[in-house]
């Protein structure tokens, strides 16, 4: 098969690819345009998220057979549009599960502990120890809401902590085992005091993380964002991050992202001094990274590796 790269993958994607006997070729840093012109002659593409395969990138690639997402989101390609026209949709998130798990375990402790801030405060010179007194894991109830790859591996990495781990996935049915308990959102909303967002960004979990769902939770709750950043309304996490109701959040995912996630949307001073945006730069109660949480030397190995096995099952 002729396979074009849109983005770039770990080399030994194309290598396992080539001695398949498949043709890859480096498209990286072809437009959108020069993506369209030329997707005709390709049997499959290599995506991560910067070019979105809409149906008029579809319509063009006449001869495709396969499209394959490095890492877990889909909802950079018209996965529905692109089946009905034969075309098999493969993404590799058993590759990046470890990773999601142990960076949202890092970002909690990061917070529960004040790294961060405490940190800080040392490279410049302060000691402070009591105003850096942190909480404990263990006691706690996790939430998480998605049971697939990245929350169940989420939920194996807590196993050693002493805390309960609850769940809830809505496609998903019978999955209790001896890292998490399936549960109703009603428990769900009952019982947490940390939840953990691992789900898909589409019409359902677009700003699910609004005013109307965070008062459902009867405790007051810290979150975790490992999923997308427009699963989460900003504006609301704001709002009850100053009423106390939301006692601190990890970030790894912003509202504010770049559809291809490889930059802010934020470069203009009107979004940089928007006040919700601000509020959360400058609190000592939040932990960003930059979209990395399966960002790992090991998970971008290990996706080439997924993709691969599946291609190679498949065709």
């Amino acid at each position: 098969m002729q396979i074009l790269f849109i983005d770039t993958a770990h080399p030994s994607l194309q290598k396992l690819l080539e001695k398949e006997g498949h043709h890859c070729i480096d498209g990286s840093g072809l437009t959108r345009t020069e993506i369209m012109n030329s997707v005709s002659g390709f049997e499959g593409v290599v995506i991560r998220s910067r070019i979105e395969i809409d149906k008029d990138v579809i319509d063009a690639a006449r001869n495709l057979i396969f499209i394959a997402r490095i890492g877990s989101g889909m909802e950079s390609i018209d996965v529905n549009y692109a089946e009905s026209k034969g075309i098999a949709c493969i993404n590799s998130p058993e590759g990046s599960h470890d990773a999601v798990g142990e960076h949202a375990v890092a970002m909690l402790l990061a917070l529960f502990n004040k790294l961060n801030k405490a940190d800080r405060e040392v490279r410049n010179g302060d000691w402070v120890r009591e105003g850096n007194r942190g909480i404990e894991i263990n006691g706690k109830t996790i939430g998480i809401i998605g049971y697939g790859q990245m929350g169940s591996s989420f939920a194996k990495k807590l196993s050693g902590f002493g805390c309960e781990v609850i769940a809830f996935d809505k496609y998903l049915k019978n999955f209790s085992n001896q890292f998490a308990k399936e549960v109703s959102m009603d428990e769900i909303f009952e019982r947490t005091d940390v939840l953990s967002l691992h789900v898909p960004l589409n019409k359902e979990t677009a700003y699910l993380f609004d005013d109307n769902y965070i008062k459902r939770f009867k405790k007051n709750i810290y979150l975790i964002n490992v999923a997308r950043g427009r699963c989460v309304k900003t504006d609301d996490l704001v709002k009850n991050m100053k009423s106390g109701k939301v006692l601190g959040a990890c970030l790894d995912v912003i509202e504010y992202e770049d559809r291809s996630f490889e930059k802010f949307t934020l470069r203009t001073s009107e979004v940089m001094e928007d006040p919700s945006w601000q509020y959360l730069i400058h609190s000592d109660h939040v932990v960003f990274s930059p979209h990395i949480a399966g960002w790992t030397f090991e998970s971008n190995e290990k996706m080439a590796k997924v993709l691969f096995e599946k291609i190679k099952a498949r065709f």
